[in-house]
């Protein structure tokens, strides 16, 4: 599977361009809105990638800016196209179910180099099976639709096929809370299968996996959190949910404080022949539960 530049990543790459074009010439968000005749939340918008840039809207502050290069021009007006390119997560039924920080998500998740991940409650979604999924999707059934959730579901499972099955496949590191492996979602045949499916992620080393210990207590505050990166350090995004609520930060200070978070936590954490055997103790109790 190819791997060519998402809109999400495109849209990045053209925002900070223009933010860098824009202060190399010394013009303020609010001078550039005056000359335009812009309103400053839009200058504002386009900056923080919140919006497209439409072909007009960029000839305009190319123009602006007296960019006359022209392989330049040509880069941006690529991006520009790029980052108004329509995917799968698009689709009917699909997009108009998900947040947008969750669409986000998954086009970075496609080109994405590295992914660290710290989850303090739950197997993540890259990780889950499918049963494990639905009975969490389930649980929602207050608040999603069955539409919302057979979508979600489904979004979970093909997010997996493309971040795993692309050449190369980005790293891939996670960080569970020992609470993770006791919480039966599901109940114990669905956990079970859980388990197993860990194993054997780490087993054919398609993940790294620690395990955070119940005796730990400097991840208590800290919720969970996805990093992506991109090509670099400082090109990583963070993703954070919270019970309904979900975002994307692009702000490197941020980025930088949850690598730090991160980084802290694989050191504390098991190492990952001991986080292997832990989930494996684990698993054999369960079977034995499930037999009995």
């Amino acid at each position: 599977m190819g791997v060519s530049e998402s809109p999400a990543v495109a849209r990045r790459h053209l925002r900070l361009a223009l933010r860098k074009i824009r202060e190399s010439k010394g013009f303020t968000q609010g001078s550039v809105a005056e000359a335009l005749d812009w309103s400053i939340s839009k200058v504002n918008r386009i900056e923080g990638g919140e919006v497209t840039v439409s072909g007009t809207d960029l000839r305009a502050l190319l123009a602006l800016y007296e960019v006359t290069d022209a392989l330049a021009i040509s880069d941006l007006t690529a991006k520009a196209k790029a980052a108004r390119r329509r995917g799968w997560w698009n689709e009917p039924g699909v997009g108009d179910q998900l947040t947008p920080a969750t669409i986000q998500l998954l086009q970075f998740e496609h080109v994405a180099t590295a992914i660290r991940v710290f989850h303090p409650i739950l197997v993540p979604g890259l990780l889950q099976t499918r049963a494990y999924a639905e009975s969490l999707l389930n649980s929602w059934n207050l608040e999603l639709t069955e539409e919302q959730r057979r979508a979600r579901l489904q979004v979970r499972l093909r997010r997996r096929d493309y971040v795993f099955t692309r050449r190369p496949p980005p790293t891939y590191s996670v960080i569970l809370d020992e609470s993770v492996l006791l919480r039966y979602v599901g109940g114990v045949s669905v956990m079970l299968g859980q388990l197993q499916e860990l194993i054997s992620l780490r087993q054919r080393r398609m993940i790294s996996l620690r395990i955070v210990q119940l005796t730990t207590p400097s991840i208590a505050t800290i919720g969970s959190f996805t990093l992506v990166d991109l090509r670099d350090d400082e090109s990583a995004v963070l993703y954070r949910e919270s019970h309904n609520r979900d975002e994307v930060l692009q702000n490197y200070d941020e980025t930088s404080l949850h690598r730090r978070f991160f980084d802290r936590m694989w050191s504390e954490s098991l190492d990952e022949d001991d986080s292997l055997r832990l989930i494996q103790e684990r698993a054999r109790a369960m079977m034995s539960l499930e037999l009995d």
